[in-house]
């Protein structure tokens, strides 16, 4: 058989092609893809996220709702690749193959790690089911919400939390959020499949999966609250237009009717930092104790970073006071500078406590009467006595809850800075 040049060049190509064809593509395609996180009961916690290729540098934007969470330290060695979190100290590693990954999130805690299995879809822009069945409730409105956390060391004891539940719904989209006394749960998004709702979230530090039957008493039973890879709470709900929390303003009080606050705690670059000091006489003073590891505290940050470049100069001064999950003071530095790069916050924040120890953060400032959440916001006047302590905080997956908020909150400011 005589054998042309122009046919060695058609076998030799075909040959090229077909072990092309058949390399797997080690390559992050841009586009929304599906990921999930797998609870230690085996319930799936599903989000989005949105790989976009820019400049031929990666970066990934997790989608909850209308937020859009910004990821831009991305390694991608071979078929490895290891996504940080820009905040709350955590991870993803895994494996990238044929737009597929498969590998872990790691969440760094004090004094252990904890992991859950992760994996994700490129091109699956759907969240809980790719085809759903149509709904037969809608959940829009409010709910007033009662969870339920049994006592895994004595199963007799239960604790609760009385929450108020809000969403949207749009043809079988719901989207929304739980509110309660000591913040929200940030943006949930999910379905109605028949009488069956499904929502979950991941922000980079907490993984929330609920799951309920709508009633048509216009009410939820069988709920379930899946948080992280262990915790399982129940829920009920019931439709109820007028519920609402107690005032945020109310929960948090100083012990001491001299109503003034005392301490001198360390910035992160180890300069002790007083309320006594000059710089903080005659002025409007708002202490914000927060944590790096806290969703509603990033929040808060958010709004006050751009408050404080607004008031600054009206005389107002803003002070964050941080307590963080170890006591190795340069770890926790790292934490916090990610968050001031991340909200360009220009005010100083305090290395002020430890949070991993039941009652250690109420005894750096022994007199309030509890330490219940974080955030909490202490607005001080220009006399130096406390006017208000604001407890949680209803960030912008609340909707209108935290536009009322802020002008509450604006209006506070500028009669206290006309006193």
């Amino acid at each position: 058989m005589k054998i042309t040049v122009s046919y060695l060049f058609f076998a030799l190509s075909t040959i090229v092609f077909l072990n092309s064809c058949d390399k797997p593509s080690k390559k992050l395609k841009p586009g929304i893809w599906r990921g999930a996180l797998i609870t230690e009961s085996g319930a799936e916690i599903p989000f989005n996220f949105d790989v976009v290729d820019s400049a031929n540098k990666y970066y990934i934007e997790i989608i909850n709702s209308t937020d859009r969470f910004k990821v831009d330290e991305i390694t991608h060695v071979g078929d490895s690749i290891h996504i940080q979190m820009p905040l709350f100290d955590s991870e993803i590693n895994g494996t990238l193959i044929d737009g597929k990954i498969d590998g872990t999130w790691t969440k760094h805690l004090a004094n252990k790690d904890t992991q859950m299995t992760f994996y994700a879809q490129a091109d699956a822009p759907w969240r809980i089911k790719e085809k759903a069945g149509a709904p037969t409730v809608d959940v829009s409105g409010r709910w007033e919400t009662t969870f339920t956390s049994v006592n895994t060391a004595d199963t007799t004891k239960s604790d609760t939390t009385i929450a108020v539940g809000e969403f949207v719904q749009n043809q079988s989209k719901v989207t929304g959020t739980f509110l309660t006394s000591t913040g929200d749960y940030r943006y949930l998004e999910g379905m109605v499949e028949d009488n069956k709702l499904v929502l979950s979230t991941f922000d980079g530090s907490h993984a929330f999966l609920f799951t309920a039957t709508i009633n048509p008493d216009s009410t939820m039973t069988d709920g379930k609250f899946y948080s992280g890879f262990s915790s399982v709470d129940d829920f009920t709900a019931k439709r109820n237009e007028k519920a609402k929390l107690p005032d945020a303003y109310s929960l948090t009080f100083l012990k001491d009717s001299t109503k003034q606050i005392a301490f001198t705690f360390p910035n992160l670059e180890k300069k002790q930092i007083s309320l006594s000091d000059a710089r903080f006489k005659g002025k409007v003073v708002i202490l914000q104790m927060l944590g790096s590891w806290c969703p509603n505290c990033m929040d808060e940050t958010a709004f006050l970073s751009n408050f404080y470049d607004k008031y600054h100069s009206k005389g107002v001064e803003v002070l964050g006071l941080a307590y963080e999950r170890t006591k190795d003071f340069e770890k926790s530095k790292v934490n916090l500078e990610r968050l001031k790069k991340r909200f360009n916050v220009n005010y100083d924040i305090l290395v002020t406590g430890f949070t991993n120890e039941k009652g250690e953060a109420a005894k750096s400032l022994p007199m309030l009467n509890s330490v219940m959440a974080f955030p909490t916001m202490i607005i001080i006047d220009k006399k130096g006595k406390v006017r208000k302590i604001h407890t949680g905080f209803s960030g912008p997956g609340t909707g209108n809850h935290y536009v009322e908020f802020v002008n509450e909150f604006d209006k506070l400011i500028d009669d206290l800075l006309a006193e």
